[in-house]
């Protein structure tokens, strides 16, 4: 079965002096304030898009990882998923780094490295990514 999950924004004014809010309607868990400057300067205390991308992937990538793991007959204690996307000005995303951090009972390090690169390949977000050149560092606790 498909699902569908809403957020939607509110902008006003012009792009470099102007705001907007960023409201998350199917979790219900609020809205979030977004501004240009928060999005290539500093956050100030204001999400992006960015941000937001990089929240879908660690997660969808911790989900991929899980599952695989599990399915290897593995399933993980603990993963603890990190991604750093990179935003240029003109340029747009030039790049995301994921790195993850797991407990894994019965796994040496070469397996777990491998499993996050299959996850990494094959988790929905990085499968809706593929223009963006996605690398990974993984290890065990």
């Amino acid at each position: 079965m498909a699902t569908t999950r809403t957020a939607h924004t509110v902008w006003e004014g012009e792009l470099l002096k102007g705001s907007g809010t960023v409201t998350f309607d199917s979790s219900g868990i609020g809205s979030q304030p977004v501004s240009w400057p928060s999005r290539a300067e500093q956050a100030n205390g204001r999400t992006s898009p960015e941000e937001l991308i990089a929240a879908a992937h660690s997660s969808c990538f911790s989900m991929a990882l899980s599952h695989g793991l599990t399915g290897a007959g593995t399933p993980p204690t603990r993963l603890e998923t990190k991604a750093d996307v990179t935003f240029q000005p003109g340029e747009g995303i030039t790049g995301i780094h994921l790195s993850v951090r797991g407990e894994v009972p019965g796994v040496d390090e070469e397996t777990f490295v491998a499993a996050a690169e299959n996850a990494k390949k094959n988790c929905p977000v990085s499968q809706a990514l593929t223009g963006t050149t996605i690398t990974l560092s993984a290890e065990l606790a």
